[in-house]
């Protein structure tokens, strides 16, 4: 007996079994947001047959702050919150003079602008074979065995194999960058199928983004933004068809998210347009929709912050509240004395409003706003091979995406702030 149970506890301590016949598909789609997926008039057939026979976090999936593309897909795919990631923006700050950032730098090596280990490191380490199509913050990784990129090119592995097959012509790759969202998207859905059918992976990161673009011009919950959320539901169809002609639908798990949810607006605000222009000179603003971050030049932020915060508190209309240093770590954001990242102030918007480059009425749907809200929840649906059927999750957490996934291939995330969704796996 005693032999038993030390081998039991032997085999407890060992390192999970790296599950080389399982294939996990995750599919992002970009600002589909919980409180649509709950609408019962909104068409989306098979989002709603994955849901019921798997997981499905039917009280949404919080965030991360800000609520914007690249932070978001990075904690997913982490486990950890940008104060650990580092990942703040869709790209990469570059400093000017004085501390301020000039620009964003949308390719950046992984490496650089990720600053904790990723979900397809750990499969890659582990000798699983890897893939993403239209992924973010991942600019030569090292880690991923299969790539059809945000923008192609047309020496790339698969992009080849792709024009050899007929599934993309060598000019719309020439021509990517000119090509509609909705195009776009089509020609990423043709290369997830590519990959699925010709590679099968073991993990499978694929986004698309039309829903993204037409929710910020049209509006949430428009018929533009509704459209695009069925065509969406239409593209996770085709993924699931090709899972099904490849052979490995007994052996894939299908884990649909998106990264963030949307809200309407009537009015935009440059915030530099409150303050009087001899501190503006001194002041950049980044606009992420619902939140802005507010950088000071480093000569005079000792001098300007308390006036710059003082001000943006008074003038109402708009703002709500004024984010300082003391409170990122709440929140999740880096901590200002430890990244050269991170801004100086965080201005979060009022319902309604919107932070851009102009200000005055305008309309359209935009996201970023704090965590806290509701209307930035996010969907997580799980289902196939070692998910449960029917099971609600309620509200869920985004951080806890790379740790359930690793778990499906038999892999663990150390070190992270997300856990496993035990309850949805068998």
């Amino acid at each position: 007996m005693r032999l038993v149970t030390a081998l039991f506890l032997a085999a407890a301590l060992l390192p999970a079994q790296v599950r080389r016949d399982r294939h996990v598909v995750i599919i992002s789609i970009d600002g589909f947001p919980a409180f649509s997926l709950r609408d019962p008039a909104l068409p989306v057939p098979n989002l709603r047959r994955l849901a019921a026979a798997g997981a499905f976090a039917d009280g949404g999936m919080e965030t991360v702050n800000p609520a914007v593309t690249w932070p978001n897909h990075t904690s997913m795919i982490t486990g950890v919150r940008p104060a650990r990631h580092g990942v703040i923006y869709n790209g990469l700050p570059v400093r000017g003079e004085g501390g301020i950032p000039v620009k964003l730098e949308p390719w950046a090596d992984k490496d650089k602008l990720v600053l904790s280990p990723t979900l397809y490191d750990v499969a890659f380490k582990a000798g699983l074979t890897t893939g993403e199509i239209d992924w973010v913050a991942i600019t030569n990784p090292g880690t991923i065995t299969y790539s059809f990129a945000e923008v192609p090119k047309v020496d790339a592995a698969c992009v080849k194999e792709m024009i050899a097959a007929g599934g993309v012509s060598e000019a719309e790759v020439s021509g990517f960058r000119s090509l509609n969202i909705v195009m776009r998207d089509e020609l990423w859905t043709r290369a997830a199928e590519h990959m699925i059918e010709k590679h099968k992976p073991n993990l499978l990161l694929f986004h698309t983004l039309t829903t993204d673009s037409s929710q910020h011009q049209y509006g949430a919950g428009s018929l533009g933004g509704n459209s695009a959320l069925a065509l969406a539901d239409a593209r996770v169809g085709r993924v699931l068809d090709a899972i099904q002609r490849a052979g490995i639908q007994d052996s894939t798990t299908v884990i649909v998210v998106s990264d963030h949810g949307f809200r309407s607006y009537k009015a935009s605000i440059n915030p530099l347009d409150r303050l009087p222009a001899d501190i503006a000179k001194d002041v950049f603003s980044f606009p992420e929709g619902g939140t802005a971050m507010i950088y000071i030049r480093s000569s005079r932020r000792a001098e300007l912050t308390p006036r710059v915060r003082a001000i943006f508190a008074a003038s109402g209309d708009g703002i709500a509240s004024v984010v300082g240093p003391e409170d990122f770590g709440k929140l999740g954001y880096p901590d200002l004395e430890k990244s050269d990242r991170m801004a100086d102030l965080v201005l979060a918007a009022t319902p309604g409003y919107t932070f851009g480059g102009r200000s005055g009425a305008s309309t359209g749907g935009s996201h970023g706003y704090l965590s806290t809200d509701s209307d930035m929840d996010a969907i997580f649906i799980a289902s196939g091979a070692g998910v449960r059927p029917g099971v609600k999750l309620g509200k869920i957490r985004n951080l806890d995406v790379a740790p359930t996934a690793a778990k499906l291939l038999g892999l663990e995330m150390s070190d992270i702030e997300g856990k496993p969704l035990t309850a949805a796996l068998r």
